[in-house]
């Protein structure tokens, strides 16, 4: 691991952690009566900040809202933890939302911005329905 990875790592986990001192907490995932559930991600240079709790999820079929709050090009790229395969990629330009649906099972989801490298934040503790 480099020392720019490194420090943006950190840089992640203390954020987490002032936002968790702070009081701030996370909405729940709305599951829509079609059985999506959505989850927005904010996608700043260099993390990602999840606007509903990414705990204890369950298998099934998802829809994360992508939002660009950096002043330049990134990207999402999603790909299944078991077998590596991308789920979804895609650029945004500053201020662009868009939406990746996939399906999720028990072994879970990764995603990172594979334009301006990222960590891989792994959803793995995910549940049968």
């Amino acid at each position: 691991m480099t020392v720019t990875n490194l420090i943006k790592r950190a840089t992640a986990i203390f954020t987490l952690s002032i936002a968790m001192i702070a009081g701030v907490q996370a909405d729940t995932p709305t599951t829509r009566a079609d059985g999506v559930t959505v989850i927005h991600l904010d996608e700043y240079s260099g993390y990602f900040s999840a606007k509903e709790t990414v705990a204890g999820l369950k298998a099934g079929e998802y829809e994360f809202v992508v939002t660009n709050k950096a002043d330049k090009l990134v990207g999402f790229q999603i790909q299944s933890i078991d077998n590596r395969e991308t789920l979804d990629m895609f650029p945004l330009e500053p201020g662009e939302t868009r939406i990746s649906k996939v399906t999720i099972g028990e072994d879970g989801v990764r995603f990172r911005c594979p334009i301006n490298p990222t960590p891989w934040y792994d959803l793995d503790v995910i549940k049968a329905r």
